[in-house]
């Protein structure tokens, strides 16, 4: 799926992580590590992810430079939620990612990275709806009646 969500974001491209027009080198909305549970082999790898300009990237170590390419992407305009999901994974510190395809398990180093990563998503959500909602905007009053 992570995958399939890289092309959507890059056209298609699977190694060419400035087609995505992002500069997730440099000035992070949100940077740092968590455990990410695999796309499809279940196992939990550590690794840094970038929230910037509304995508969420990940990459293998936390040195990211314009050379680096990222393991993946999560376009976060297609998130429906972002929740804590300790009870679901009984496992501290974990949070969850809801798109309308899947549902991707974190778990941050601490209940404060956690709950903070939380809110940078969240708020990278609003902005994102904002964003495509102001992009949508239909006038009304200028359509006939017939």
């Amino acid at each position: 799926m992570a995958l399939s969500l890289w092309r959507s974001v890059f056209g298609g491209s699977t190694n060419a992580p400035e087609d995505g027009g992002v500069a997730f080198w440099s000035s992070p909305e949100r940077a740092g590590w968590l455990t990410k549970q695999g796309e499809y082999i279940k196992t939990w790898r550590r690794r840094w992810f970038v929230l910037k300009h509304g995508k969420l990237f990940w990459f293998k170590n936390s040195v990211v430079t314009r050379a680096s390419i990222p393991r993946g992407v999560i376009p976060v305009a297609s998130c429906l939620t972002v929740k804590g999901a300790e009870d679901t994974l009984n496992r501290a510190f974990a949070f969850e990612i809801s798109t309308r395809a899947e549902t991707m398990y974190f778990i941050a180093d601490s209940e404060k990275e956690k709950e903070e990563w939380i809110n940078s998503i969240g708020r990278s959500i609003v902005q994102q709806s904002r964003c495509l909602a102001d992009a949508e905007v239909v006038d009304y009053g200028s359509s006939e009646k017939r």
